[in-house]
């Protein structure tokens, strides 16, 4: 089973965002996607996770269509994504941004609120628990109670994957995770992808920082003019004349 993008096309008036894409990621697979600026990249994350139709072409999840669902129905399948620009409640803490990210709670109905207040509760000591894990294994702890938006950058974008993960995704699509964060934290982001990897969660990364990238997934799908150019490992997708003309300039 699989994320399947097939055929894929989206026009904005007379210009084609996206033209005939389809890309394969296997669930528990972690596969990166890069390509100039313009290329389509976030506007292809947006149809796949339901916040933008398509004009042409399907998505499937797991063997099952998504075609009609909106982003909140997808992430109930496990299909999560996460943006290019943190979207942090900021005057919240790191721990409340996490416990507002936790769906389907008993208490947001008034119904469930007066007349399940027992469940209510124990929903409310499990989430704890699970948003101090989050925590923990993102190594936040530190600024756990911190307003979110006085954190760095790449905190930030440790509050956004963990959000992502209270919606107990099998596969999360992340917008440049890496962009305007030190490389210490790079490092540390990295660190954690794997390690969700390992546990089966799949990752569909788009991310401009080339070096950072071809260490994390060994696969890569190339955009370029609302078109997959090319996909394959990073040393042949580099190498590719096509991919250094479009991506790199014809650089090295």
């Amino acid at each position: 089973m699989s994320l399947q993008v097939t055929n894929i096309s989206k026009a904005f008036g007379g210009f084609k965002a996206l033209s005939g894409v389809s890309l394969e990621v296997p669930m528990g697979g972690l596969v990166g996607l890069i390509g100039p600026n313009g290329a389509g990249k976030s506007t292809l994350f947006s149809v796949i996770s339901g916040f933008m139709p398509p004009d042409e072409g399907a998505i499937g999840f797991d063997g099952r269509s998504l075609d009609g669902l909106n982003p909140a129905g997808r992430a109930r399948t496990g299909l999560v994504r996460t943006f290019q620009v943190p979207r942090e409640f900021a005057h919240l803490t790191v721990r409340e941004n996490m416990m507002a990210a936790a769906p389907g709670q008993t208490g947001e109905s008034l119904v469930g609120l007066f007349f399940r207040a027992g469940k209510v509760r124990e929903e409310e000591e499990r989430l704890a628990e699970e948003v101090r894990e989050v925590i923990r294994f993102l190594r936040l702890e530190r600024v756990a109670d911190e307003p979110a938006g006085k954190l760095s950058g790449g905190q930030k974008k440790l509050v956004e994957l963990g959000r992502a993960l209270l919606v107990k995704p099998r596969l999360i699509l992340l917008d440049e995770p890496f962009a305007g964060v030190n490389p210490v934290l790079i490092g540390e982001i990295m660190e954690r992808i794997r390690e969700l990897n390992g546990r089966g969660i799949g990752f569909l990364v788009i991310e401009h920082d080339l070096e950072a990238l071809t260490r994390l997934a060994p696969q890569l799908y190339v955009m370029d003019q609302g078109r997959i150019l090319t996909m394959g490992a990073p040393d042949a997708v580099l190498a590719d004349a096509r991919v250094r003309e479009a991506y790199l300039g014809g650089a090295v």
